[in-house]
């Protein structure tokens, strides 16, 4: 499992003073973001160095509790690599306490289309180390 934690600014809120959805998306895009660069394949270099890209083709989510500015929120990734996708599993923390959960999968692509294709074994590796036991 890969963390961070996610401090929600007052610009992250709605009119309610509770974090806005998309931008709760948003942290999860930067969270698998900085998950993909710790492991050396960030996504900006995975179609320019590697000739695949990582689309994301399903996201589902579930709200179980808002989150306020100023709340730090511990967002866990899990990553699940299968042959040709990943599922990452996200689960949100704020003071222990569950405020989202849900996944995103990404398919391994051809760049410039063509398909999916199977993850290089040097990714498939690195997407293991983070995977649940």
């Amino acid at each position: 499992m890969y963390e961070r934690t996610w401090t929600v600014r007052f610009s992250d809120t709605d009119p309610f003073g509770i974090a806005h959805y998309p931008r709760i998306v948003d942290a999860l895009h930067e969270t698998s973001d900085m998950f993909m660069e710790e492991i050396g394949f960030p996504f900006w270099e995975i179609s320019r160095e590697h000739g695949f890209g990582l689309p994301l083709v399903a996201m589902d989510f579930e709200f179980e509790n808002p989150m306020e500015a100023g709340d730090d929120v511990v967002i866990e990734l899990t990553p699940d690599p299968g042959t040709k996708s990943v599922r990452f599993e996200y689960v949100g923390r704020c003071d222990g306490e569950v405020t989202f959960s849900g996944h995103e999968v990404r398919v391994c692509a051809h760049q410039g289309g063509g398909g999916a294709r199977e993850f290089p074994e040097d990714l498939r590796a690195a997407l293991e180390e983070y995977a649940d036991d």
